[in-house]
C-alpha cells in the first residue's frame, strides 16, 4: 500500500489528530533549542525556577518539554485509527482543560507550580483543551452520521 493511498484513505479526525500530535513534537523539540527559548541557560528539570521561555513567552522546564515529546507521540500514534484519534482529541482536551484549571488555582511562585505555567501557558491551554475536544467531536460526527 502506498503512502499516498493511506494518506487519502485517513478520516478528517485522524488528520487533525496527526497534525496536533506532530504540533506537540515540534514544541518539544524547540523548547530545546536555544534562542527559539529564550534564558534557554535558566531551564531547570521540572518547577517554577525554570524561567526559560518558549518563543520568550511560554515558561518550560525539560519536564514540560518532554510532556510535549510524549503527548505528540501519543498523537501520531493514536492517529492511525478512528477510535484512537477521537479519543486522543477528545481526552487530550479534557487533559489540558484540567490543565488551565490547575494552572489558574495553584500560585505560579509556589512549589505546586512544578511543570511550570506561567499566565500566557494557561490560556494556551484552555484553548487548546477546547480545540481539541472541538476537533474530536465534530469531525467525528462525519462518520457517526455515516454508520446510520
Amino acid at each position: 500500500m502506498s503512502t499516498s493511498h493511506k494518506a487519502a484513505t485517513r478520516s478528517p479526525v485522524q488528520l487533525a489528530a496527526l497534525v496536533v500530535g506532530l504540533v506537540f513534537l515540534l514544541v518539544g523539540v524547540l523548547g530545546f533549542i536555544p534562542g527559539i527559548t529564550t534564558d534557554y541557560g535558566d531551564l531547570q528539570f521540572a518547577g517554577h525556577q525554570s524561567e526559560a521561555m518558549l518563543l520568550g513567552i511560554f515558561q518550560v522546564s525539560i519536564l514540560h518539554n518532554i510532556v510535549h515529546l510524549l503527548f505528540g507521540i501519543a498523537g501520531v500514534t493514536l492517529a492511525r485509527s478512528w477510535p484512537g484519534a477521537r479519543a486522543y482529541l477528545i481526552v487530550g482536551g479534557i487533559i489540558y482543560l484540567v490543565l488551565w484549571l490547575y494552572g489558574l488555582l495553584i500560585d505560579q511562585d509556589s512549589a505546586a507550580n512544578f511543570v511550570p505555567l506561567n499566565t500566557a501557558d494557561n490560556w494556551l491551554h484552555l484553548v487548546l483543551g477546547v480545540g481539541m475536544i472541538a476537533l474530536g467531536v465534530l469531525l467525528a460526527r462525519d462518520r457517526a452520521a455515516v454508520s446510520r
